[in-house]
């Protein structure tokens, strides 16, 4: 049984006093299933499940009126034996996506109040599904969608933390890690070693939760790549099934073309690799597409090292790297995990350890930053660090950082005064530049900020209106 954040997500929720229908958005396999029904089962009387792709006849009990009474009616036809209780019934809509009007629907049991309603998505972004804040915040452009009256919140694979949970590992050994990190202070040996070998694993296999759990199984490379292939083929199969005819005859080039994008030098996405000739036009919106369902995420460069990072952002021109890094290893030649094990990469590995930190970020809810000037100088990510802009470099092993360098001595151009550089290290710094073994890069994360809005002193404004 893999533990899970968004347990804790989910309790917090079931708290609230005037809770609204909850929908949780994720990339096909990554265990909203398991977990909402897990949750459901250990904390309600009754759960009435019901999925819109295995049971499309379920879609019915929403045609027509949609007030609760109706529905319920509907439903109770349709399942035998389900039964609702005020108060005591949780009613799971899983892939929502495939059933407009219970999208719809979920603004009456919102106001009716007597059931909390659970819905899931694989492909809600790819459907039209609004979008929404890191926070859950409700926002959308769909007529369908009953805006005010949802709280919507992604789901990722396992993160690294979650890989570590499923693989026995102590909070007090975690917590032990995060306090190195904060306090800038060396990890001893034996917890180095053993989180250096775990993060190698990770890389290997990712965290959608079928490869996590085969891994744990058997252990066995062979098994692991060929869940991860087979998760890949579900993932193109939807590409050719869900896109818009437009998209149809590229959006399978363009995500094979993702190993050969991040082998160059420059990582920047280009057309003309996708197919010889290439153009925007053609593939930008099989792009969009991917990134709707959570198979991919952009990384896009900026035009200055400064916050805020979004708005300095240009929107022509990106990376693409894998939302979790196990669907790159399962893109890559058969063997890359031995030789990751091994040690025996060579150039590639750069881009996979690259793709590793974006994982981690994603995974975290924060998008993807980068810098290149036309002259060469590159850095790999930039991020919002304790309210400042920050280098993130990464390394798969040792070595120089020399864009890095130019940027810091050169503070009153770049405006960037500090560094974290990610490699095969343990933790120290060299002036500006904090140095952190690569498994800490999930600790690589800015909260926000705590502080009030003071108020103002309004007297001398009422006193003057008093004398008019």
């Amino acid at each position: 049984m893999l533990k899970r954040k968004i347990e804790e997500f989910l309790a917090e929720w079931k708290r609230r006093d005037n809770r609204k229908p909850l929908v949780i958005k994720g990339i096909r396999q990554c265990g909203k299933t398991y977990i909402v029904r897990k949750f459901a089962t250990e904390n309600y009387e009754n759960v009435v499940y019901m999925n819109f792709i295995l049971e499309p006849d379920r879609k019915s009990a929403f045609t027509g009126n949609i007030d609760v009474d109706t529905i319920i009616l509907n439903l109770s036809a349709l399942i035998p034996g389900s039964r609702f209780i005020k108060g005591k019934t949780c009613i799971i809509l899983d892939e929502i996506q495939e059933c407009r009007e219970a999208r719809t629907a979920l603004k009456s049991f919102y106001i009716d109040g007597r059931f909390d309603v659970i819905a899931t998505g694989s492909l809600l972004g790819v459907k039209g599904y609004g979008s929404h804040d890191k926070q859950g915040v409700e926002y959308s452009g769909q007529d369908s969608v009953p805006v005010g009256y949802e709280t919507i919140v992604d789901m990722y694979p396992l993160d690294f933390e979650e890989f570590l949970w499923a693989n026995g590992i102590s909070e007090s050994v975690i917590t032990s890690v995060k306090s190195c990190f904060d306090n800038e202070r060396a990890v001893p040996d034996g917890i180095h070693k053993a989180m250096m070998e775990l993060l190698h694993r990770y890389v290997i296999v990712g965290g959608l939760p079928e490869v996590v759990n085969c891994f744990l199984k058997t252990k066995n490379i062979e098994s692991i790549y060929r869940t991860q292939r087979d998760i890949i083929s579900e993932y193109e199969e939807d590409m050719v099934k869900y896109s818009e005819d437009a998209y149809k005859p590229y959006i399978r080039e363009c995500f094979e073309s993702i190993p050969t994008q991040l082998a160059k030098e420059n990582k920047k996405f280009q057309y003309s690799l996708v197919r010889k000739g290439g153009r925007a036009a053609q593939f930008v919106g099989c792009i969009q597409w991917m990134e709707d369902a959570g198979i991919v995420r952009r990384c896009y460069n900026t035009q200055i090292t400064e916050l805020p990072l979004e708005g300095n952002s240009i929107k022509d021109s990106f990376k693409v790297y894998t939302t979790d890094i196990g669907i790159l290893m399962g893109m890559l030649d058969y063997g890359t995990q031995a030789d990751i094990l091994k040690g025996n990469l060579l150039g590639y590995k750069g881009a996979i350890f690259e793709n590793l930190m974006a994982d981690f970020l994603c995974k975290s809810r924060q998008k993807l930053y980068y810098y290149r000037k036309e002259s060469g100088l590159e850095l790999d990510f930039l991020v919002r660090f304790r309210n400042e802009c920050v280098i993130l470099e990464v390394k798969a092993k040792t070595g120089k950082a020399k864009s890095m360098t130019t940027v810091l001595k050169n503070k009153h151009v770049y405006h960037v005064g500090k560094a974290i550089k990610l490699g095969q290290y343990n933790v120290g710094r060299e002036g500006d530049v904090l140095t952190i073994p690569l498994y800490m890069g999930f600790l690589v994360r800015d909260s926000i900020a705590d502080m009030m809005i003071p108020d103002i002193d309004l007297g001398a404004l009422i006193a003057e209106d008093c004398e008019k």
